[in-house]
């Protein structure tokens, strides 16, 4: 089992991001964090790196959901969506397959949602 959906965009590396984060409002997620990887990297250790951006999602109803079910799913929350350009010019879009992430976790009640995510997110990578 792969634990991602990724799919190449034809979009510039910032329109992709932006389309990213339209397609994943439209499916009820708000982007909580956006992490420059390629900024972070220079800045605290000057490495040279690719545009890399981890955009951190979250659908309140169902993280509340997951947070019902079992306390500590915080730490895997939000599902992580990266936009990357992977060759001059080409850009990916990945996003955490929800269910390789809860197989860690030994909480029947969390495979409904995850399942239920994991389509969500599925929509959003395919709409690009």
């Amino acid at each position: 089992m792969t634990y991602h959906m990724t799919k190449k965009v034809n979009l510039p590396f910032d329109q992709a991001i932006d389309k990213v984060t339209q397609a994943l409002a439209e499916k009820g997620f708000g982007v909580l964090t956006t992490i420059d990887v390629k900024a972070t990297l220079k800045k605290k250790i000057d490495a040279d790196f690719r545009p890399y951006t981890i955009l951190g999602a979250c659908n309140p109803n169902f993280a509340f959901q997951a947070l019902q079910a079992e306390s500590k799913i915080g730490t895997m929350l939000p599902c992580n969506v990266i936009v990357e350009e992977t060759e001059a010019g080409l850009v990916e879009v990945s996003a955490v397959d929800p269910m390789a992430s809860m197989q860690a976790i030994e909480n029947p009640d969390l495979a409904g949602i995850a399942d239920q995510v994991q389509g969500l997110l599925s929509e959003v990578i395919d709409s690009l």
